[in-house]
């Protein structure tokens, strides 16, 4: 009886440990589940996207309106833009640079390459992202050379490192062939995969293959890939199988905004050469690089 008894006891704490446990993850499905029946209305997502006196509210609220098939009306991008270079809160800020990113002009690469110098990794990071999806190349210089400082994170920098794809140019090749040289296998890998898109070839994270192709040749970018940015895809959870209704659909990559797929021109002549970042290569003169460029 008493062997019985401590089984049943076993058996009912394991029970309430995988409870407790999974308790996080059901609540937070059971919150899609149930905002699926009664999501906030535009009306109210607007109102807390407007409301600088409630961080958090304002922060939920631009994320609605930005990932709802009218959130690239132009009252929205203003916000957008808005939120996106003069939020005081980080957070507010991060969400403003991602939904600009989404839905702003290729123009907006500006207001968003400014906030690669923002103090907050959190916003670095965002508008590394974000300049993914749009092209300008009045942001390539500034790309570039955040991308080389080695005092920057490096998870901003593997970011970085794939924007750059987007840009056929001299100093953006060297720029990710001197990032080949770093120790992270991450950012190696970024660089690389660029370099394939760039140039149509693929030597892996061998700097000097690609140093040494690069100089042989004379149409360095003749056969480019169109770049496409990364998009983000998750297992569907279980009450998002449920709710048949309304189907979880993931974003798929997709050209940038102001890239000209139908021909990308290429800057691999003696000047672009010589402004490249191919002799910065000690973190003193990568730091002065980016502060003369901000």
């Amino acid at each position: 009886m008493t062997r019985t008894i401590r089984t049943h006891l076993l058996a009912a704490s394991a029970c309430t440990i995988l409870l407790i446990s999974g308790c996080e993850s059901m609540s937070e499905d059971f919150q899609d589940f149930t905002e699926k029946f009664s999501p906030p209305s535009p009306f109210q997502a607007a109102v807390w996207a407007s409301d600088f006196n409630d961080p958090g509210l304002q922060r939920r609220g631009v994320i609605l309106l930005s990932n709802a098939t009218f959130g690239g009306e132009r009252t929205y991008v203003d916000l957008y833009r808005v939120l996106a270079s003069e939020s005081t809160d980080p957070l507010v800020q991060a969400s403003g640079i991602r939904a600009l990113g989404r839905w702003g002009d290729p123009a907006d690469a500006v207001i968003i390459a400014d906030q690669l110098e923002n103090e907050y990794r959190q916003v670095r990071l965002e508008a590394a992202i974000a300049l993914q999806r749009i092209h300008d190349e009045s942001a390539e210089d500034r790309i570039w050379r955040r991308l080389i400082d080695e005092s920057e994170d490096e998870a901003i920098r593997v970011e970085l490192a794939i924007a750059l794809g987007q840009y056929p140019t001299d100093s953006a090749f060297q720029a990710l062939a001197l990032t080949l040289e770093d120790r992270s296998l991450a950012m190696n890998l970024a660089a690389a995969d660029s370099l394939r898109i760039l140039t149509g070839r693929d030597f892996g994270i061998d700097g000097p293959a690609w140093l040494s192709w690069y100089d042989s040749t004379k149409s360095p970018f003749a056969k480019a890939e169109i770049f496409l940015y990364p998009t983000f895809e998750r297992p569907i959870t279980f009450f998002e199988k449920l709710a048949f209704w309304d189907p979880t659909v993931f974003e798929k990559p997709a050209p940038p905004r102001g890239l000209d797929i139908g021909g990308r021109s290429t800057y691999d002549d003696e000047d672009d050469k010589a402004a490249s970042p191919s002799d910065a290569k000690s973190p003193s003169d990568s730091t002065a690089d980016v502060g003369q460029g901000s």
